[in-house]
């Protein structure tokens, strides 16, 4: 059976029987794929491997390819890709990696490899693990950073006063007539989470009600061109949170 090696990036997993499940990971390989796991709550010393299929965990693997009896990739060997140190242990952290899993497996399907989609996950993660200052507005950052990646971000440079037409995906000194719109300060905080470092979060300062508002207009924008972001569920704990 052909073998390959990979990343990956823990997005959903699924019981299968007693003993088994199904992992979705986003691997650099591969885009979206499948995996079976056999044995995860077995008790003969292998129940270890449950705990590498946390969301957005990072795994390194060898893969084997499916046959014509199995329909899915399985795993020969698989192992932590890095160790998290902040995630499993912040809830702050742990309630934006689980956003961060569900946005990818609801948006992401394709199972073609997209190295910068792959690398700008894989990178977020390492980030959100190691931040210290700036972790409540990173999933606002993670969604204006993706949206260049699945091909809807701005097509223009923004300007002071400006509004944001989602239909058009341009910014604009004149208020659209429709209401897929982001008006002026949330057109701003958007250029300004496309501009801003990872590292540089914490001098964005916002108060939860902005945060909310910003995320319902981002929601919105991804929305209007990717039907997937409506099945987040993740959301309200992020409202509730942060």
């Amino acid at each position: 059976m052909k073998t390959y090696k990979g990343r990956g990036i823990v997005l959903h997993t699924l019981k299968y029987g007693d003993s088994s499940m199904i992992v979705y990971l986003l691997t650099d390989v591969g885009g979206r794929r499948s995996y079976m796991v056999q044995g995860v709550r077995s008790r003969t010393g292998r129940g270890s491997k449950q705990a590498l299929f946390q969301p957005v965990f990072p795994v390194e693997f060898e893969g084997l390819e499916p046959s014509q009896s199995q329909q899915m990739h399985r795993f020969k060997e698989v192992r932590a890709g890095f160790l998290l140190q902040g995630i499993p242990f912040d809830v702050r952290k742990s309630t934006m990696a689980l956003f961060m899993a569900e946005v990818i497996y609801r948006l992401i399907r394709e199972s073609e490899r997209n190295e910068p989609l792959f690398e700008f996950v894989w990178n977020s993660v390492a980030a959100l693990d190691q931040m210290q200052e700036g972790v409540a507005n990173f999933h606002l950052w993670f969604l204006a950073q993706l949206s260049r990646l699945v091909g809807f971000f701005p097509g223009n440079d923004h300007t002071e006063g400006c509004w944001f037409d989602i239909k058009e995906g341009l910014y604009t000194p004149v208020r659209p007539l429709h209401t897929l719109i982001l008006e002026p300060d949330e057109a701003a905080l958007l250029d300004r989470m496309m501009q801003t470092p990872v590292t540089e979060l914490h001098t964005i300062a916002l108060n939860r009600q902005q945060r909310v508002d910003f995320l319902n207009a981002m929601l919105t924008y991804f929305g209007y061109h990717l039907d997937g972001i409506n099945a987040v569920q993740s959301v309200r704990i992020l409202r509730e949170v942060f």
